[in-house]
């Protein structure tokens, strides 16, 4: 069963925090659509103002301009929330290796802020991006929950750390929270600029212009690319689980196995691009490769992603040719 045949109180209230980011917005108008109420909360530091636009008309679309890190904000965004998505973070390892005081600021303090506020406000089910950066140098392939290793960027210690509040928020004081690791999701909204943009939109914003991206490394490096869609399937889902599942992270992936010069060269084909790619160094804490075991979350979550990397690609190829144009 997908997500839009989930059924919740007619009155059911989702907070989504960093709802105005590419996750955050996909998750905000898929509940909208479902019918249900939702409140954003964003600090549109990352997030862009046009992904609250999108919904202000809305009567049951709220949106708190404010941040993670002040607990009082917390607080009042979790008032009268069944069901808190928590999204707001900081990504990108390459940027947390630079600002490391600052993703522990955000990223640790800003989701316990969050935990502690849906706990007091007694919500029901809690559930948070981790990441599968957290499997760190871990070499065993496809990854499973429970086999990690030494985490290698700052990034990845900040999930770390909220999974173990998670466990700790279960056993300590009842709030159900659910870590879902995200394993390199992509689709519609993602931001294709910056210097830490994700992959696959910075390699279509610059195949479109017809300039050469740069890939890091030799290009051989695999992962586990997600679509859109099977993200905010595993987040309603998880608001469904057992109780018994709480205080546990969770694989959230398609379960293959894509490789970067193959994606690349798929791009260029489809695009009608005749562009080398430039090879650049590799980048300090990235993971060589990558892809999920998926049976946990199949078992505690339902989760049945229906979303293949060939289908969610070119969807997403369409979307970024619209608007990139």
């Amino acid at each position: 069963m997908g997500y839009k045949q989930l059924q919740f109180d007619k009155d059911t209230l989702f907070l989504v925090t960093g709802g105005a980011g590419f996750i955050g917005s996909n998750l905000c108008e898929a509940i909208l659509d479902m019918g249900y109420k939702v409140r954003c909360l964003d600090n549109l530091s990352i997030g862009k103002r046009e992904n609250v636009e999108l919904f202000l008309n809305q009567p049951d679309y709220e949106f708190i301009q404010g941040d993670i890190t002040d607990q009082e904000t917390c607080m009042k965004a979790c008032d009268g929330a069944d069901y808190v998505l928590h999204q707001a973070a900081w990504g990108s390892v390459p940027r947390s290796i630079e600002m490391p005081l600052y993703y522990e600021e955000v990223n640790i303090k800003g989701t316990l802020n969050m935990m502690e506020a849906a706990r007091q406000n007694h919500v029901k089910k809690f559930v948070y991006a981790s990441s599968s950066s957290v499997y760190g140098d871990h070499p065993d392939l496809p990854k499973k929950e429970g086999q990690e290793g030494n985490v290698l960027s700052p990034y990845a210690l900040t999930k770390k750390v909220n999974e173990a509040y998670g466990k700790l928020y279960k056993t300590l004081y009842g709030l159900d929270t659910y870590g879902l690791r995200y394993f390199n999701v992509f689709g519609r909204r993602q931001d294709p600029d910056g210097d830490y943009a994700a992959v696959i939109p910075k390699f279509l914003r610059l195949l479109l212009h017809d300039e050469a991206p740069t890939i890091n490394g030799d290009g051989k490096q695999s992962r586990d690319f997600t679509y859109i869609e099977n993200v905010i399937e595993a987040n309603l889902k998880a608001c469904k689980a057992s109780s018994d599942a709480a205080g546990q992270a969770f694989n959230i992936a398609y379960g293959g196995r894509e490789y970067l010069i193959d994606i690349y060269y798929l791009l260029t084909k489809s695009l009608g691009k005749n562009i080398q790619p430039i090879f650049g160094p590799e980048r300090q804490g990235d993971i060589k490769h990558s892809n999920a075991d998926i049976s946990k979350s199949r078992r505690l979550l339902g989760y049945e992603p229906e979303w293949s990397f060939d289908k969610g690609i070119q969807e997403a190829i369409a979307w970024y040719r619209e608007v990139l144009k």
